[in-house]
């Protein structure tokens, strides 16, 4: 199933988007956000294997320019869902992530029925925040010492949701 927004096309990720996502990934602007070891074209082939995540090649211009993927926290009680991704460096600063996460949400929220999405960038990821606050996403509160970064120490992550009222379409 591909999902169109007003500028990117989302398809499902396959085996043959290993290597381009991976060039993607090696990339330090994005590697910086994104990690992955020193095999990157494993942790894709991993990511994309993963059965509780649904990934997408995000395309602009026929081009894989990135990736984005959901999951979702089933419980009744706690049900909503989750997105990560990441861009082509060269690509950032031109809508395309914001109309990805946008194509995402929507298709959550409407064809999923998910009331509430996170996302986590980390805490000093300001052009990741302001792209997500662009759809709607708010923050909830800083996860102190949330993940390990590639220097070795640990950062702080920014919890951000959206509820589907609050969905910018």
């Amino acid at each position: 199933m591909k999902l169109s927004g007003s500028i990117v096309t989302l398809r499902p990720a396959h085996e043959g988007d290993i290597p381009a996502l991976a060039v993607i990934r090696a990339d330090p602007e994005v590697y910086r956000w994104w990690r992955g070891g020193p095999d990157l074209q494993a942790a894709v082939a991993e990511e994309l294997a993963t059965e509780d995540e649904h990934g997408f090649v995000i395309e602009y211009e026929d081009r894989t320019v990135g990736f984005i993927q959901w999951w979702a926290e089933e419980e009744p009680e706690y049900r909503h869902a989750g997105i990560d991704i990441y861009l082509d460096a060269s690509m950032h600063g031109r809508g395309i992530g914001t109309d990805a996460v946008r194509i995402l949400a929507t298709h959550l929220i409407h064809d999923h029925g998910h009331h509430r999405i996170t996302i986590d960038p980390a805490a000093d990821n300001e052009a990741a925040i302001r792209c997500y606050a662009k759809v709607g996403f708010r923050p909830v509160g800083v996860m102190r010492q949330y993940e390990r970064g590639p220097d070795g120490t640990w950062h702080d992550g920014l919890l951000m949701d959206l509820l589907a009222s609050e969905l910018i379409g």
